[in-house]
Parts: C-alpha cells; structure tokens; sequence
C-alpha cells in the first residue's frame, strides 16, 4: 500500500496512468478491509475506485474492469450495512462491466461470477426465486468459460455451490444438495495449502454436511460437518470478518448433535459458540440478526432442559431483538416470526395465561402469510399454527388449516420430481384428514368435502392436471392453448425422473423452469373472459356431481373423531353422518390384525394353493372386524340412505366409498355381522371405491359403436414368484366371452414384454393382467406388475395417458394396496390405472387363491360382454354378482377367498 499511495502521489494529474493508480490502490485498501473488517479501509476503497472509473475515459479497454472493481466493492459495503441501495448499485456497475466486455475475453469469466455473486446477494435479501435461477445461470456461465488450472476455478465451484445451496434450501431437491457439495469439494481439493480463501472452503462443505444430515438424519454427516467447520475456524485468523460466521457455523453442528444425543456438553459448546459470534458482530451489520436469533435458539434449548424460567426469558429477548432487527421484506422475517412463536408458546406451557397462547398463533399466523421465504417453511410454520389453534375448543382454526391448504401446492411444488414431492407429502402428516375433521365440527360440511378434495391424492391431482385437455381453451385462444398444453407435456415429463428428461446438465433447474412457465401461461388463461376457474380446484358445487350414478360416501377419521359425508344423485347439499362409536385407534388396530392374519395364512401373492391345514396357531379373528366396520361405519351411513329397508326384490342401490386416512385401508365392501341375518353390506348395495371424487367426474359409460377390443396378459411363470397355473384357463375363458363380439388379443409368457403390453394398452379398450405384481415399500412409484423381461411399474404406467379407456382388470396380487406412510396419495397399481386413464379398475387388497381367479373373471365378463360398456357401475355390479357366487362356493365364513376383491372407479 506504500508503494501504491507513493505511485499514485507521484503520478501527475492528466496522466493515462492515473486511473490504474487510483484503482491499484483501491484494490489494496479492499484486501486489507477483507483482511481486517476496519469499515475505514473499505471507505478509502470505494473512494478511489470511483475516482478510477470517473477518469477512465469512454471506450477504454480497462473500463470494464473500472467497473467491476467498484461493483465488487458496493458489494462488500452491501455486505457490511445491508443496504439496498448498495446492492443495486453493485449489479449496476457489474451489469455494466459484462456489458462491455467482449467474448472470448478472459476476464469475461469473472464479469459473469461479480454479477452472479450479486444475483445471490439479492435472492437472499428478498427471496425472488428469479434472481436465484439469474445467479445460477451467471455462475454456470462462469464456471464453464473459466480454463483448467486457473487460480479463480476453486471460486468459480464454490460460487456455484453457494447457490446449489441456496435452491436446496428453498426446494429440498437432494439432487441441489448434492451439486452444492459436488462443488464445494471441488473448490477445497483445488485451492492451495495456504490460500486465505482455505477456511471458507472447509466452511462451505461443512455447511453443506449440516444441511445434508438434516435430511437424512445420517451421524456420518454430522461428524463431518463438526469436523469441516472445526478446520475452517481454526484456520481464520483472529479479528478477520468472517470469523463471526465460523463460529456460529460450529455453533450450528453442537446444536445438531446436542439434540440428537442430549449431550449437555454440546449444548454448552453450542452457546459459547453463539455467544462469541454475536460478541464479534459489529452494531449494524446485517448478520446481527441471525446471531440472536442462534442464540434465542440455544436458551430456548437449554430452557426445555432446565425448566428454568430465567433461560425461557433469555430466549424471548433475544428472538425478540432478532426479529426487530429483520427489515421488512427479508426472507429470514418469516422465520424470526416462528421462532418467537415457539418462544410464546414456551411461556404459555409455563403460565397457562391466553396472552401468551394468542402471541403464539399472532406469530405463527405472521410467519405463514408473508411471501418472502421458501414456501415449503410457509407451508410448516401454517401447519403448526393450525394444530396448536385446534387443540383448544374455545378458538376456530379454520383459517389456520385455509391457509395451510392453500399452501399445500407450493409445498408438493409441480418444480419438484414425483419422488421428492412424495418425500415431501410424508412430512405434511395427514393434513386433509385433520382440517376436514375441523371443519366438520364447526359444521362446515362442504369445506371440508373441499378441503379433503383438494388435500388428497396430491401427486395424483396434478399429474391428471398436467394431462388436462384445453379444448375450450383452444376454441378461443389457440396459441396459447398450445403453447399450455406443451409445456404441460415438457413438465410432466421432466417431473417424472424418467431418463428422457434428464437430458440437461440442471435437471432441478428446468423442472423449475417450466413449472414457473406453466404457472404464468395458467395465471394467463385465467385473466380471459370466462376461464377465470379454468383448472382451479373443484368447489363442493362441481364434486356434487361426482354421485350420478348413486351416492358417494367420504369416511373422514382423525383422533377420537370419525365421520361420513354423503353426496347424492339430485341433492345439492352435503349431508353429514357422526361415526361416534368409531376412531383412528380403531381403524389402525383392524389394519393391523388384518395384516397380522394374511401374514399367518401365507395370502402374499397368487398362486397359493390350500394345501394340509397349517398347525394350529393362535391368529387373529376377522370376524370382530368385519362386525365393527358394519356397526360403526357402515350401517349408519346405510340407514341414513335408506337403504336398510330395501324388500330384496329391486336392483340393488350402488354405492362409492371413498375412505381416508387409516380407513382406506379397510375392507368397507365386506362389513357385516356376519353371525346375524340381513347384516351384511352386500345384502343392501353394491359397493365400489374411488380414491378421490375427481376420478369419477372424469369418466362417463363407454357405450362404444363397437364393442371392445380386450388385451390380455398372462404370465404362468414368473422367476422367483410361484406358478399360476390357472393362467391358461383363465384367459380361454375370457377368449370365450369375447369371440363373437369383442377384438381379442393375448400376450403370454415371452411375449409379455413391458413394451409390448405399453403397446397393446394404447391400441386396446380394456386390459387384463393376470400376473404376480410387486408392491415396493420403500417407493410405491416403483409397485409393479411382473412380465418376462422386468417389472412394468407404477411410473412407467402413469406416464402414459390413455384416452377413452374402459375396464383394467387386474387378476394379480395386491394391486389395491396402498403405500401405509401415505395412505391418502392411493398409490398403487389400482389407482395408476386409474390415472393413465382406465375409467373403471377391478382389483385386489390382498392376494387372492389361483383356482379362484379364473372363476370370478369368468363371470365378471359374463356379465360385462353382454353390453360392453363400463362407466356407469356396471363393473362394479358385475364383480358384486360374480363374488355372490364365490362366496357361495366357498362358504361365506372363508373371508381370505372373496373379500379382497374390489372395484375402483365408475
């Protein structure tokens, strides 16, 4: 800095060297303020930069850099204040020097990383997820111009990583995460022993170890991250400006570890770790915040260990102070807001006063309503507003679950894979069920047939959406119908995880992309004339319709409280049934001795075969079972319709449950006591299920010009899986109801490729599988039917989109089982043949006997074949009458035979 200041006084004024000399001296008073922090070094910086840049004449080579230099500076006077003005300042100048410089230059690198930088800087101080996909295009374009071996390339990594890490945090895509720590270390293994950009490379992966144990729970990553962030603070020299952040980074991981292994230890390490990170922070700065917000954190940590109201009073200053220091409009707002919230509610445990309960749902409501941070944390901090108003009777919680369902789409965002957005489901903790029980007992029926409508089946709803035709749209609009209508298609695609759609360098990134696409051109169509509801979600006026063919029963169950809401053909309110003598405990302990019993009797697939009796051990009685489904839910509802007092010699009414929560589990179909006369479902309706009312307003009776072309599938022999020998027989039988009326084909053993059945589903009206199928627990998206060359799963088979399809009968193994960590998303074989477009599915809830699969096809397609024609019940009354004759066979008593047959749909 000598030598610079005397070159720079030595140099005249008017000299063509002048400008460098200011700037050569502004660039060394920048390294010392990095250096030191001292807000004076950066002053002189940003004064002799700009006076660089004022002398630098017009078409200069070095004005870019004149440029970039002060913009880089704005952005550590940004970084020290939080100013906003500086901020902008800083893409001003940085726009400007990437403006200027030419391509193929080499510090064009360098112009695209300043404004990348300051692309960051602004998404995290205002949360517009535009300037965070500006950052990442910026720094991508950065990395990629920047040549082997160049000293920058390390920055170029961890800029990008930065940023991987930024849309991580917004999104929970693990693919970010695992580019942000692709980067990172990267960044640490190509930056030199010495370099003092060292510590912020240990810094940045062990950030990222942190956010990737908090995901996976793994104690590998925990430990990795204690480890990484102990390096980089031992590595920061004292009173650099960066060591307030290394220490509240190892404050971070204690507090990780604390809470996973109640160590005392390593909460007291956490706060001393806090406390010096605040102490180091000068008044003003805009990571002061954050700081106290850390700290309210550990009190309230050390308060819940303690029950010691003065660490309780600790936490409530320093959230208190963290939150008065968060401007308006900063994405962290929301979040102060929520840990005051727990803070609150803290005090309200300890005093039972209602001030501190209300401060507590003021400040959870504040933290849900504002915009500005990631909307996935919105989605939780409303959640939580609504389970804690809804334990107490005397408030009305009904706005706290409105606003978590109308949160619930940008939490399970269109942007994000099937997979994660299910990842993402199993966190949201029933919330249709519990906001439906709500608003049934504030008697807000149809709310919460909306609210059950519109908070189930997620995955599903928006994948039948992107499928949607635009007709009507297209009448008026073309142009933008089309344009819809394919990126529809693009998203739906790329959504999928599939590997066609993996065909960009940032898979995350263009499924972000287009789904904020697709969002504009909808909010688009919206704005015309008469499509302002065009793709919203149904109001109860719209699902009334759902009951055309009979009535549809929606059995709600959370907690102590369980209830049925009834549509029916020509009414135009929602009745309500209270199932008092029902609850969840209830339904959860039926499933499990249902469960327990198919264990003990071997009904894991087709093709058992009853062989000696099995010894004589102790196993669960279905009949209690059966008896409580009949008493507590079903029979009410039947004697609400009417329909107990039929004379026996009419047509049998028909029925559609649709069961949530732990009830979808449950054979509903098969209630009765079955040791009392007139006391059995099927002696009063025939029953079938629909996992939302949505997929019967999309069907309609298929009473075709022609009759049906049928596919069926076999495959007697399965590696791994035992024999079906009834196979054979099974599709003779089906050859003969369709010889004279309906096209016929059939794939058997070899030719029952996953290809070739995909191939044949899209040419034929109805499919018969008569297969082993597989339900996988660990992702049901992967459930799938067995055919010779591998598995033809549920995410191949819900990427097609079948168009005017009837029956799918699946004569195979549990294709009606659902996934029990989701049990409202229906994902099984059943309802994916539902969504690819099947208006009418007969399946099974367990598996079902060889020789008895043959005989209930048979005379299901008896019946069937005489018209042709599914959509209007006709599938479900056809299984009804073919079981009546099993059941007969069999005896009624042999409830593993017949009551795992089902029918789903119209």
């Amino acid at each position: 800095m000598q030598c610079l200041s005397r070159a720079l006084a030595l140099t005249p004024e008017g000299h063509p060297d002048l400008p460098r000399r200011h700037a050569d001296l502004g660039a060394s008073y920048t390294d010392q303020y990095r250096r030191t922090g001292d807000s004076g070094n950066l002053e002189q910086a940003m004064q002799y930069l700009s006076r660089a840049l004022t002398i630098t004449p017009e078409g200069h080579p070095d004005l870019p850099r004149r440029h970039a230099d002060l913009g880089v500076s704005y952005t550590d006077r940004y970084r020290r204040t939080g100013d906003p003005d500086d901020l902008e300042q800083a893409m001003q100048c940085k726009s400007r020097a990437l403006a200027l410089t030419p391509e193929g230059h080499a510090d064009l690198p360098r112009r695209h990383a300043d404004l990348g930088v300051s692309y960051t800087d602004r998404y995290r101080r205002t949360g517009d997820s535009d300037d965070l996909e500006q950052a990442m295009q910026c720094l991508s374009r950065a990395l990629a111009l920047t040549p082997g071996g160049h000293p920058h390339l390390p920055r170029r990594h961890a800029d990008l990583g930065a940023s991987y890490t930024d849309r991580y945090r917004r999104t929970g895509d693990p693919d970010d995460l695992e580019q942000a720590m692709q980067c990172y270390s990267r960044a640490l293994a190509l930056t030199p022993k010495g370099r003092p950009d060292l510590p912020g490379r240990h810094a940045d992966l062990g950030v990222s170890y942190t956010d990737r144990y908090r995901r996976t729970g793994n104690p590998d990553d925990l430990e990795q991250a204690m480890k990484y962030k102990s390096r980089a603070l031992a590595l920061t020299p004292k009173g650099h400006p960066d060591l307030p952040d290394r220490h509240a980074d190892l404050g971070v991981s204690y507090t990780d570890r604390y809470r996973r292994t109640g160590n005392p230890n390593d909460l007291e390490q956490a706060m001393q770790c806090y406390s010096r990170a605040l102490a180091l922070t000068p008044e003003g700065h805009p990571d002061l915040p954050r700081h106290y917000a850390s700290l309210g954190v550990s009190y309230g940590d050390l308060y819940r260990r303690t029950n010691d109201p003065g660490d309780l009073k600790q936490t409530m200053k320093y959230h208190t102070r963290a939150l008065e220091l968060t401007p308006d409009g900063h994405p962290d707002l929301p979040f102060r807001h929520f840990n005051r919230a727990l803070s609150c509610h803290d005090q309200f445990q300890l005093t039972n006063h209602p001030s501190h309960f209300q401060a507590t749902l003021h400040s959870l409501r504040s933290a849900s309503h504002l915009s500005t941070g990631a909307p996935r944390d919105a989605f939780r901090y409303a959640f939580r507003w609504a389970k804690l108003a809804s334990e107490h009777t005397y408030l009305n919680p009904l706005e706290a679950f409105r606003t978590t369902i109308d949160l619930l789409p940008h939490h399970i965002w269109l942007g994000a894979t099937t997979a994660q957005r299910y990842h993402d489901l199993s966190l949201a903790e029933n919330v249709a069920v519990r906001a439906a029980s709500t608003a049934i007992q504030f008697s807000e029926y149809s709310l919460a047939l909306e609210w059950l409508e519109h908070a189930r089946c997620i995955v599903w709803s928006q994948t039948l959406i992107l499928r949607s035709p635009v007709d009507d749209l297209a009448l008026s609009h073309p142009d933008l119908a089309a344009r819809l209508q394919a990126t529809a298609q693009q998203l739906h695609h790329a959504s999928s995880g599939s590997q066609a759609s993996n065909t960009t360098s940032d898979g995350p990134g263009y499924r972000h992309h287009l789904a904020r696409k697709y969002a504009h051109l909808l909010a688009q169509a919206r704005q015309l004339p008469g499509f302002e509801d065009f793709l919203q979600p149904k109001t109860v006026k719209g699902l009334m319709r759902a009951a055309r063919h009979g009535p549809v029963v929606v059995v709600n169950c959370h907690g102590t409280r369980c209830d049925a809401l009834v549509i029916v053909p020509g009414q135009h309110h929602v009745g309500h049934v209270a199932l008092s003598e029902f609850t969840e405990h209830k339904a959860r302990h039926a499933r499990s001795e249902i469960d327990t019993l198919l264990q003990r009797k071997g009904l894991r697939e087709r093709g058992f075969r009853l062989m000696s009796p099995p010894p004589p051990i102790p196993e669960p009685d279905v009949r209690p079972i059966l008896a409580s489904l009949w008493k507590d839910v079903v029979r009410p509802v039947l004697d609400y319709l009417g329909y107990l007092n039929g004379d026996g010699t009419s047509e049998l009414p028909h029925v559609t449950w649709c069961p949530t929560g732990a009830v979808s589990f449950l054979p509903l179909h098969a209630a009765g006591d079955y040791d009392q006369p007139g006391s059995r479902v099927f002696d009063h309706v025939v029953s079938s299920y629909t996992p939302t009312l949505t997929a019967l307003l999309g069907s309609a009776s298929t009473m075709a010009s022609r009759a049906p072309q049928v596919l069926a599938i076999g495959m007697p022999a399965t590696p791994g899986c035992s024999p079906l020998r009834g196979v054979y027989k099974e599709l003779d039988l089906l050859r003969g109801h369709t010889k004279d009326s309906a096209g016929y084909s059939q794939l058997i053993g070899s030719r029952a490729t996953t290809t070739a059945v995909l191939e044949g589903m899209d040419e034929y009206d109805w499919v018969h599988l008569a297969c082993h199928a597989h339900q996988n627990v660990e992702d049901a998206t992967k459930s799938g039917f067995y055919l010779h060359d591998g598995t033809l799963d549920l995410s191949a088979i819900s990427q097609r989109s079948f168009r005017s399809k009837g029956l799918a009968y699946l004569s195979a193994c549990k294709t009606a089982t659902g996934d029990e960590k989701l049990p409202d998303e229906a994902i099984h074989l059943a309802s994916g043949m539902l969504m690819a477009g099947y208006r009418s599915v007969i399946g099974s809830m367990w598996s079902v006997m060889d020789n008895d699969a043959p005989y209930v096809a048979d005379r299901v397609y008896a019946r069937l074949m005489k018209d042709g024609r599914v959509g209007n019940g006709e599938a479900g009354r056809a299984l009804h009458y073919a079981i009546a004759e099993l059941r007969e066979k069999v005896g009624e008593k042999d409830y593993g035979r017949w009551v795992p047959y089902i029918h789903i749909g119209s």
